[in-house]
């Protein structure tokens, strides 16, 4: 039996192909495997706000991601660990939902300091989104605020973000880096608890504000309110603000008009995605912080092969670094091969759809348009289910190819789904008949 340790690892390759790059930065990349004994896996988590997260929102993934790695079906527990990591500040002093204190000025964990401009592939697709949070990071209020910057999945925003943090923190710059879906499960806790004023007042401090993903505050109309207003106070008191988001505002449905006009009112930039070259300095780059040789020939071959985003590429070096590692075999052509081959299988989204419709007596059209009605309804999210867990697509390329939904509508239906699967076992059955057609589709 593998370690605890190794068996993690293999389960981190996974599982950052299938969260969030944020997620996967909060929530899991500090995590260790602990141990493994009679059924039960044991993760260690850097605290108990963490853990509690994790056992709520991720269990279901981890268990599959887990027995999946393993081969064995597994239970899982999520424990403090002394020897993790600490973890990163995400929301301001007194506001975490477990009622911890944390310190009233940005700390940047390794997490956070991975993501730097020094190690910010920069090309033409990138090259101004790159130069102006550079520049805020070195030069605050000097031009650009609010800078806002946009992008699909996995294009660098993220990274722009933390690399802003990174600078602001060797200034002890009172900083806050935050996600929309972690600002609005405060301020809905905050609200439970009538305690919206206090939840306002912890932002007055701050001399810097990195906002991640604001697509998700979209139709959150009370979230929205809440966080216009700090971003209203903010901006007067000459507070610096960098906002990301899946598309420009003018195209992010449901965002409120007042809202949109303040993230348009300053330096908007659009992050595309990278050409070849990029994708083969990435490449290069990544597999140099991994301490592997990636030969020419198959560092070409991953570069044209997957053109979604720097995610998918990041992905693809982990599994290898992982295969080559356990397996002890060189990376080469052949082996990126094999990754190519795992990532197509059952990848045609129009199959995916076909198949979706026929096992749950709907028509195509019906999946990828307005009907709402309790059968199509979970035919959908079936589908969303089942691109995201057999296609490289993103949350973003799923939405538009469900009819232009918008990324949080396709997360919502991916975990509703992963949540009935826990306990539904006609849905279980109907989904493993689809992989198992399409994969027999695929041989033939």
């Amino acid at each position: 039996m593998e370690s605890a340790h190794v068996i993690w690892q293999k389960a981190l390759g996974e599982l950052q192909t299938q969260v969030s790059r944020a997620n996967y930065n909060t929530w899991l990349r500090n995590s260790q495997g602990i141990a493994f004994e009679e059924g039960v896996f044991i993760v260690g988590t850097p605290s108990a706000f963490v853990a509690e997260w994790l056992t709520k929102r991720l269990h279901s993934l981890v268990k599959k991601t887990l027995a999946n790695v393993s081969g064995v079906d597994t239970q899982v527990e999520f424990r403090v660990h002394n020897g993790a990591r600490p973890h990163v500040r995400t929301m301001p002093a007194g506001c975490l939902a477990d009622g911890g204190v944390v310190a009233p000025s940005c700390s940047v964990d390794q997490a956070g300091a991975r993501c730097t401009f020094d190690n910010f592939v920069v090309g033409p697709c990138n090259r101004l989104a790159y130069a102006t949070a550079l520049e805020i990071a070195e030069n605050p209020l000097s031009t650009f605020n609010p800078l806002y910057l946009y992008g699909g999945t996995g294009q660098g925003k993220t990274h722009l973000l933390q690399s802003i943090a990174h600078s602001a923190q060797q200034n002890t710059r009172d900083t806050l880096y935050t996600t929309a879906e972690r600002f609005t499960d405060e301020f809905v806790m905050a609200v439970k608890q009538k305690r919206v004023e206090d939840f306002h007042a912890r932002f007055k401090s701050l001399s810097l504000l990195l906002f991640d993903d604001i697509q998700f505050l979209a139709s959150k109309r009370q979230t929205q309110q809440c966080f216009y207003h700090i971003f209203d106070e903010l901006h007067q008191r000459n507070c610096q603000i960098a906002v990301a988001g899946d598309h420009h505002p003018r195209d992010i449905n449901l965002l409120s008009e007042k809202l949109r006009s303040r993230l348009e009112s300053g330096m908007v930039a659009c992050l595309q995605p990278p050409d070849i070259d990029s994708r083969m300095t990435f490449l290069q780059a990544k597999a140099a912080e991994s301490d592997i040789r990636l030969p020419q020939d198959a560092l070409r071959l991953l570069a044209e092969e997957v053109r979604g985003n720097m995610r998918q590429l990041e992905g693809a070096i982990v599994y290898l670094t992982a295969q080559s590692r356990i397996s002890g075999d060189p990376i080469n052509a052949q082996s990126v091969h094999r990754l190519l081959s795992s990532l197509s299988t059952s990848g045609d989204s129009k199959a995916i759809l076909r198949a979706v419709a026929d096992t749950f007596d709907v028509s195509v059209e019906d999946l990828i348009g307005k009907k709402r009605d309790r059968r199509t309804a979970l035919a959908r999210h079936a589908a969303m289910y089942l691109l995201r867990k057999h296609t490289s697509s993103s949350f973003a390329d799923i939405g538009r190819e469900l009819g232009n939904r918008n990324h949080a509508t396709v997360l919502h239906g991916f975990n509703r789904i992963e949540q009935e699967l826990a306990h539904n076992q006609r849905l279980d059955r109907q989904l493993s008949r689809i992989v198992s057609h399409l994969s027999s589709s695929a041989d033939m």
